[in-house]
C-alpha cells in the first residue's frame, strides 16, 4: 500500500472492522498515516475526516545530519504505536482539526485512490487471475 499509495490505512483498535475483525463493538474508524505528516483519522463509510493527531519520532542514533527518520520509516514507526497502543500515542498526540496541516482535498483524492487500490485487489483475487499469485511481475499482469 505505502509503496503505491505513499500512505497506509491502519484499522483503529477500539471499533468492530468491516468483516468484524475488530476488538471491540462500534463504529469502524480508521487512521491515515503519511510520512512527516499528522496521523489523521477517518470513518471510512462516510469518509468524514474526525482529527489530525501529530507526533514525531525522532532518529536520534544519527551523530549528525538531519534528526528526521526517513520516509518509510516514520510511517513504520506511527504503524507500530498505532498498532502497539494506539491509546496511549492519540492521548500524548497534539490534536487538531482536520484540515490543520493536511488539506482535506487531498485526503479525499487519497481516500479515493485508496478505494481504487483496494477494488484493483480484490477483483483479480475474486476471478483467480494472474495478479492474485504472488510474484507476479506487474508487467504481467
Amino acid at each position: 500500500m505505502y509503496r503505491d499509495l505513499g500512505f497506509i490505512r491502519v484499522w483503529g483498535m477500539q471499533s468492530e472492522r468491516p468483516g468484524g475483525h475488530g476488538a471491540a463493538a462500534g463504529t469502524p474508524y480508521a487512521y491515515l498515516v503519511y510520512p512527516h505528516k499528522p496521523i489523521l483519522a477517518y470513518l471510512p463509510q462516510t469518509g468524514r475526516l474526525l482529527n489530525e493527531y501529530c507526533v514525531v519520532f525522532p532518529d536520534e542514533t544519527r551523530p549528525y545530519g538531519s534528526a528526521r527518520l526517513p520516509d518509510s520509516d516514520d510511517v513504520l514507526a506511527k504503524w507500530m504505536a498505532l498498532t502497539g497502543d494506539e491509546r496511549r500515542l492519540i492521548e500524548t498526540a497534539n490534536l487538531h482539526q482536520p484540515g490543520r496541516q493536511l488539506d482535506p482535498r487531498r485526503v479525499r483524492r487519497d481516500l479515493w485512490r485508496l478505494h481504487q487500490w483496494e477494488r484493483e485487489r480484490a477483483r483479480p483475487a475474486a476471478d483467480g487471475s494472474a495478479a492474485a499469485r504472488p510474484g507476479t511481475p506487474p508487467a504481467a499482469r
